[in-house]
């Protein structure tokens, strides 16, 4: 198999090189950019699985850049910031960022994300022991083609977007916690649940519900979770 490479962006050359030298550790090939720009120009010349990438830079920032990618590649994203309050997180995930990671970060800690989404972006799909469509109402998910469809409409979605509809859809009716969502769908014990997972929910629901505030398919359980409905 081809090395699977990954875009470090962030306007500290010091960061940048260290985060080459964990990530050559791990066997991948590193693709390295100083500004959103200049991410961008790679990642249209490039062939890139993930990318690490900081907030804060100059021409582009990170939160602008993450929309840019979002318009075309389903790549995972992870947020480089040393911001650390909630809101900012959310803030990252909601502009299509799959995870968060505050600055100053533990390598380990950073290189298991790294595998994590590595893992769900280049062989979820293939979890699907059959290959058979999932189906409710309107609602399909072809595990082979690895793609949702609803009412006939592609729907583009991340690789942690599909990890979760993966997930709920094999087990439609079932309600599960944010909790065992996270683990099911990072395949890594739960951490940061209650504010990673409503927000890749919120973002599915945008792009498969006619009225996300009133979702006919992926609804809430108060206090107790999520589930796709069974129609």
């Amino acid at each position: 198999m081809d090395k699977l490479n990954v875009l470090v962006c962030d306007d500290d050359t010091a960061i940048v090189d260290a985060l080459e030298i964990y990530l050559k550790q791990e066997d991948y090939g590193v693709v390295k950019a100083y500004t959103g720009r200049q991410a961008l120009k790679a990642l249209s010349e490039q062939k890139i699985h993930l990318v690490l990438l900081d907030i804060m830079m100059p021409e582009l920032d990170g939160l602008l850049t993450t929309i840019k990618i979002r318009e075309e590649l389903n790549v995972p994203i992870i947020i480089l910031s040393a911001k650390s309050e909630d809101t900012d997180k959310i803030t990252g995930l909601n502009f299509g960022a799959d995870d968060y990671v505050t600055k100053p970060f533990n390598p380990l800690e950073l290189m298991a994300r790294v595998r994590s989404q590595m893992r769900r972006y280049t062989a979820l799909g293939s979890m699907a022991a059959n290959n058979s469509i999932l189906r409710t109402g309107g609602l399909e998910l072809d595990p082979e083609a690895k793609e949702l469809r609803v009412d006939g409409e592609a729907i583009k979605l991340t690789a942690t977007e599909y990890g979760i509809m993966l997930f709920l859809m094999k087990n439609m009716g079932h309600v599960f916690s944010t909790e065992q969502i996270y683990e099911q769908v990072w395949n890594e014990p739960s951490y940061s649940a209650e504010n990673t997972v409503p927000v890749h929910i919120r973002r599915i629901r945008e792009k498969i519900e006619i009225n996300p505030r009133e979702p006919k398919y992926l609804k809430v359980v108060w206090g107790i979770g999520y589930k796709i409905e069974k129609y």
